[in-house]
C-alpha cells in the first residue's frame, strides 16, 4: 500500500492555516485538480464529504469522513465508498518560526493486486504530485489573498 507525505510553510499561524483547511467547501475555489467537494453531513467534529478530483486527466470520486480536532489542531480523513480500495491520511499543522508547516499525508490502496507492483509507484508520484498541488493552493490562499 503506497503511503505519500507532502508538507509545505505556510506563512500564518497553525490555527489560521488549520481554519482555512478545515473550510472544504472552499477548496475548489483555489485547489486547480479539485472538481467538486460537497459537505453531505456534519455531526460534532466530524464531517462527511464527497469529492471529485482530477488525477492525471481522469476524475476519481470518493466519501470520507473527516474528523477536526481544533486542538491539535489536525485532520484525518477516511474514504467510505470510492474509486480507491483505501484512501486515507491526515492534514498536520505544527508551527515553523514564523510560519505553518503543514503536513498532508495520503495512505491508499488502488484495489488491482496483480498490478500493484507496476502501478503503485508510478500513482505514489502522481498522488504525492496531487499533494503538493493541494498545499501549494492553501499557500496562495493564505498568503496571496486569493
Amino acid at each position: 500500500m503506497p503511503y505519500v507525505e507532502a508538507s509545505t510553510v505556510i506563512k500564518g499561524t497553525p490555527q489560521a492555516v488549520y481554519a482555512l483547511a478545515k473550510d472544504m467547501e472552499s477548496y475548489p475555489q483555489f485547489m486547480e485538480d479539485l472538481v467538486s467537494l460537497k459537505v453531505l453531513e456534519r455531526e460534532g467534529n466530524q464531517t462527511v464529504t464527497a469529492w471529485a478530483g482530477r488525477l492525471q486527466g481522469k476524475v476519481l470520486k470518493w466519501t470520507e469522513r473527516d474528523t477536526f480536532y481544533d486542538d491539535v489542531p489536525r485532520i484525518n480523513y477516511r474514504q467510505l465508498s470510492g474509486d480507491l480500495k483505501k484512501f486515507e491520511g491526515d492534514w498536520r499543522f505544527e508551527s515553523a518560526g514564523e510560519g505553518c508547516k503543514v503536513t498532508l499525508t495520503v495512505d491508499f490502496e488502488l484495489g488491482i493486486p496483480m498490478f500493484a507492483a507496476m502501478f503503485n509507484p508510478l500513482a505514489k508520484i502522481v498522488v504525492k504530485k496531487n499533494c503538493e498541488s493541494m498545499l501549494q493552493g492553501l499557500k496562495r490562499r493564505i498568503e496571496g489573498g486569493v
